[in-house]
């Protein structure tokens, strides 16, 4: 058996949700004659949620949101089940939007997105497929972010589920997926210890809180970068020191991105790192870390390991970045672990469902998870595991519900 088949297997292995949800849609093909366009990292569990929207009817083409982070042998096995695959490892730029354009070709009824790329295209250059897009769901806060502005501005043209807002999405993916996930793609690029560290986080969204969460267990030193108060204060309370970039870069000796913003780290500190500082983004796009400003800098520039690249500064300092500053995750290593990812892709394959059922009844605006669906995964995840919990008596729900 082939190497992308015994990983999409394995996955499948450990993602009860959606194997439970993969029984239910093979049977009532509720995606019978949908067209599906997907754009998201493209590995083994990603591969295992396209196949069972593909096996629920649907007509599923994909391709990675990520030139770095398509697994080659698992776009072939996927491939060969029936699945159009359009995307490959170190794809250039220009071969990464036609990738995007061949995947709209199938003129889709739904998309699935992760960063916003997708929504952009058909909002800019594909505006003939807007005519039949029913609606998107969107995995990523970047991709949330984006389309919210448009809906702001009036230019959002379907609706969209914030995928990235359900309960089991944020609580969980952002948190402890990317948690994990970050340290193991920073673990497996460096080989190096973290105990005793200096690490400096930058953003204490959930992302951040769940980097921050095991930097703490490894036994690093951590402070803690932000712009809003109230977050500022959350890392304080969390036991964690909360300070300035430029007071950071003089202590930092790891530094992980987290804000879904631009210009996290550019030319402004650069030149205040210490040496051998390393750098890494655990936000979606490659813009945290400016890396063209860094480029310009440089005075010299190699790769000394896989995955990471050394930029020597005019202070004689030389500074590491990881994964040529994209998501460290993916770019290093597998991405979430699968029993995170489980609860993700549960929710993406039943919000596609929901958008379905709620044709033309969905306002062009981004919506939240519906609250059954969240409910729906978190207690199929439950039964999975073979957890049991309590339920409200008949007294206890008249009390929550009925004035006293």
């Amino acid at each position: 058996m082939d190497e992308g088949t015994l990983k999409m297997e394995w996955a499948m292995k450990h993602m009860p949700i959606l194997k439970t949800i993969e029984n239910r849609l093979r049977k009532e093909k509720p995606f019978k004659r949908v067209r599906i366009s997907i754009a998201l990292h493209l590995e083994a569990k990603t591969a295992n949620l396209a196949y069972i929207l593909h096996e629920g009817g649907a007509n599923v083409a994909i391709t990675g949101s990520n030139p770095l982070t398509t697994q080659d042998d698992v776009a072939m096995a996927l491939s060969k089940r029936g699945v159009i695959v359009s995307a490959k490892y170190g794809e250039t730029e220009k071969e990464y939007w036609e990738n995007y354009n061949k995947i709209l070709d199938i003129n889709p009824h739904i998309i699935i997105d992760d960063g916003g790329d997708l929504v952009s295209l058909v909002h800019t250059k594909r505006k003939e497929l807007l005519k039949d897009i029913v609606g998107c769901c969107e995995e990523t806060t970047t991709g949330v972010i984006r389309d919210k502005a448009l809906e702001k501005e009036g230019r959002l043209k379907f609706p969209v589920v914030a995928v990235n807002n359900g309960q089991c999405k944020y609580l969980f993916d952002n948190r402890y997926g990317t948690g994990q996930s970050t340290w193991d793609g920073i673990i497996r690029t460096t080989n190096m210890n973290i105990a005793g560290k200096n690490v400096v986080i930058a953003g204490y969204g959930w992302v951040g809180k769940g980097v921050a969460m095991r930097a703490k267990g490894l036994g690093a030193r951590v402070s803690v970068t932000e712009v809003n108060p109230i977050k500022a204060i959350e890392a304080y309370m969390d036991g964690f020191t909360v300070l300035p970039m430029k007071d950071a870069c003089e202590i930092g000796e790891i530094f992980i991105t987290c804000t879904a913003n631009t210009n996290v780290i550019d030319a402004r500190y650069f030149e205040l790192l210490r040496d051998g500082a390393v750098l890494a983004n655990a936000g979606h796009f490659n813009v945290e870390i400016k890396m063209d400003e860094l480029e310009k800098i440089a005075v010299n520039k190699k790769e000394v390991r896989k995955n990471i690249t050394e930029y020597r500064l005019n202070n004689k300092n030389k500074i590491y970045v990881l994964g040529e500053g994209r998501l460290v995750n993916l770019a290093c290593a597998d991405g979430h672990p699968i029993e995170i990812m489980d609860l993700s892709f549960a929710l993406q394959a039943l919000s596609v469902e929901y958008i379905l059922k709620n044709k033309g009844k969905l306002e062009n605006k981004v919506y939240d998870v519906p609250r059954e669906v969240d409910l729906q995964v978190a207690e199929t995840m439950l039964d999975s595991y073979g957890i049991k919990i309590d339920k409200l008596t008949k007294k206890q729900v008249d009390y929550l519900t009925k004035s006293h």
